[in-house]
């Protein structure tokens, strides 16, 4: 599929978040929440009010992507969906060929409730698979098994005409040999995007005092390296080069939604614990909601939307942002986006000394007009990024 002429452009997204999951993964340091009962009614009905909250704000603004994200959206009632993409097509003009991606779990799918997504409106799915491999889904804390990662992948390709999966990496015991049979056997299933990130241990998970204790001990350095050298090299290969860091996509597959978000573009975030980025009369503001689900709603229901007030972002923020965002992708930064959206050059923002030395060192390229991590810049990117913009 081939990108529409727009696709560059860094777009106006909406992001819909549903906090709850059935159960907690022991990586995972998401908004997420586990509760016996949903109202979903009530739960709908806040969406939309948040959502007219901010159509008052953006009046006018072409939405060109729209994803539910969580927790588990593949938990949301269909008739949930479709009432939030309809409010959003009645509020805003929205692109010719909008994409609206929907996350999902294999353990909250079954073709009825697909094809009614499906029906929702819902056009592009991505399936939280993590692995295909029994003993480290356990040891992921995931619900479902390699055969119904697989039975829900094959039968997303049934019903939708774009859909990716996730797989997590450098996992315990994990050898470069084990992990290239497995992204062997996701090809099998991957058509146009697969994203593959590395396990990370974040604080607040349960995984963290496992870690610090040191009962849970993840690859070192090296081994990390080599399986992500190992995931370039093969995905490469079978068409599927990296078009960021951890996202995999054929030419015109890439995630449009979360282009939006590496182009440093303006997005509404709907739902408990959705960020947003937004530009009103010219500036820039940082949006946030309340995390917690039932005062998010009480909020709503209240004051007509859950956020917090908008934080400004100043120039130098701005440009600082684009480039820690942008270097994350392949085609790296345009000058010319610094210059709009910061009104700043790439030397306000940089020593040349250090991007002498980074581009000397073979991490960073300046290039027609463009400022972009090679691919060792992007595999070091946190060090790249702290020397260059130091």
């Amino acid at each position: 599929m081939s990108p529409d002429p727009g696709f560059a452009a860094p777009g106006f997204a909406i992001y819909v978040h549903w906090p709850f999951c059935k159960s907690k993964c022991p990586y995972c340091d998401f908004n997420s929440h586990v509760r016996e009962r949903v109202d979903h009614d009530r739960w709908r009905a806040g969406l939309l009010r948040e959502l007219d909250h901010y159509a008052d704000q953006t009046a006018g603004r072409r939405v060109t992507s729209v994803f539910f994200g969580g927790g588990t959206p593949s938990l949301m009632e269909p008739a949930t969906v479709g009432a939030v993409i309809d409010r959003i097509a009645e509020r805003w003009p929205v692109a010719d060929g909008l994409e609206i991606t929907l996350e999902a779990n294999p353990t909250s799918v079954e073709a009825d409730k697909f094809r009614a997504f499906r029906s929702a409106g819902i056009n592009r799915v991505s399936l939280g698979i993590q692995a295909l491999d029994d003993d480290a889904l356990r040891f992921l804390g995931r619900q479902h098994s390699a055969a119904e990662a697989t039975g829900a992948i094959t039968l997303a390709a049934t019903i939708f005409d774009r859909f990716s999966f996730d797989l997590i990496y450098a996992r315990p015991g994990q050898s470069v040999a084990a992990w290239e049979a497995e992204l062997t056997q996701a090809l099998d299933h991957a058509v146009g995007h697969l994203s593959v990130y590395q396990l990370t241990i974040e604080e607040g998970t349960a995984f963290f005092p496992l870690h610090a204790r040191g009962d849970l001990v993840l690859p070192d350095e090296d081994l990390a390296g080599d399986l992500y050298e190992a995931t370039q090299s093969l995905l490469t290969r079978a068409g599927l080069p990296a078009y960021e860091i951890s996202n995999h996509a054929r030419p015109g597959e890439e995630s449009r939604h979360n282009l939006t978000y590496w182009r440093y573009g303006d997005y509404i975030g709907v739902g408990p614990g959705a960020h947003g980025r937004l530009t009103l009369d010219g500036e820039k503001v940082a949006t946030r909601a309340h995390r917690a689900p039932e005062i998010w709603l009480e909020r709503v229901e209240r004051d007509g939307h859950g956020a917090a007030t908008p934080d400004p972002i100043d120039r130098r923020a701005r440009g600082s942002e684009l480039l820690m965002m942008g270097l994350r992708l392949a085609e790296g930064v345009p000058l010319v986006r610094l210059v709009e959206e910061s009104g700043l050059d790439l030397g306000a923002f940089i020593d040349p000394a250090a991007l002498k030395r980074l581009t000397d060192g073979g991490f960073l390229t300046v290039e027609d007009d463009h400022l972009r991590a090679t691919h060792e810049g992007r595999q070091r990117l946190n060090a790249v990024l702290a020397a260059l913009l130091a």
